[in-house]
């Protein structure tokens, strides 16, 4: 649709214009104009925004100082990223995070947990106390709190039962899992690499986060093999934040 504005067009979106553009749910797009995040011009019953102003509400998105902001402009579609946290404190900030920018794009989330040694009661007050609405959504189904068990290895098939039975079909998975503890360095691996290409091959972004003392001893070699089994790494300190990507290496 085109407006005229003192004698220049003006393209106006709908909000099935800019969901799609944006790959986010209708509803979405609503509470953000509701809320006036994303600035527009409600006509009836419908909201209207102009390219411009999607364009200056991005923007703001990519320079956002917030931990959801910077994780919302670093993550994809699919995903396998690797975070490294300090200390629990900032883990469980990167989990909510996570799940925060997961529920923005009307993804299903799932938590998996195992290797904490509090209840999923106690990891949903701590997503609560996190700005993650966790008990709605656990109420309204949209967060899946799953035990994980087995070896590490097995993340994957676990993955792959849940979505076997049907839960989330049609949605973007956000998945999340902890390394609390020391692990088997080749299992890890192993696991990791094979969750690359489960993710790659589905509508999967998963995030596998470890404390800093459980990776402690890792040999610098290892961690960098486990940095380039995924396709992207978080550094979460008190410091600040570090966010990249594996770039494949270039034909000679």
């Amino acid at each position: 649709m085109v407006s005229i504005e003192r004698g220049r067009e003006i393209e106006l979106l709908g909000v099935e214009d800019v969901a799609g553009l944006l790959g986010v749910k209708e509803s979405t797009v609503w509470r953000w104009c509701r809320e006036g995040n994303l600035p527009g011009l409600k006509v009836g019953k419908r909201w209207r925004i102009r390219r411009e102003a999607l364009e200056d509400f991005l923007r703001e998105k990519e320079r956002s100082s917030t931990l959801v902001g910077q994780l919302s402009s670093f993550l994809r579609v699919p995903d396998n990223v690797l975070a490294v946290a300090q200390d629990r404190g900032i883990l469980h900030r990167l989990d909510a995070a996570f799940f925060r920018v997961g529920e923005a794009r009307g993804g299903l989330l799932v938590k998996f947990y195992g290797g904490e040694d509090e209840p999923a009661e106690g990891l949903i007050s701590e997503f609560e106390e996190n700005g993650l609405e966790a008990g709605r959504l656990v109420r309204e189904g949209r967060l899946l709190m799953r035990p994980e068990g087995g070896p590490p290895g097995g993340r994957e098939e676990g993955l792959g039962r849940l979505l076997d039975e049907g839960v989330g079909e049609g949605r973007t998975v956000w998945a999340s899992f902890d390394w609390l503890g020391r692990v088997d360095l080749e299992k890890a691996l192993e696991q990791q690499e094979r969750l690359t290409g489960f993710a790659n091959a589905r509508q999967l972004v998963v995030k596998t986060a470890a404390l800093e003392e459980a990776i402690d001893d890792w040999p610098s070699s290892i961690l960098r093999r486990a940095q380039s089994s995924h396709s992207g790494a978080i550094l979460a300190s008190k410091s600040g934040l570090s966010l990249s990507r594996a770039t494949p290496m270039p034909p000679s």
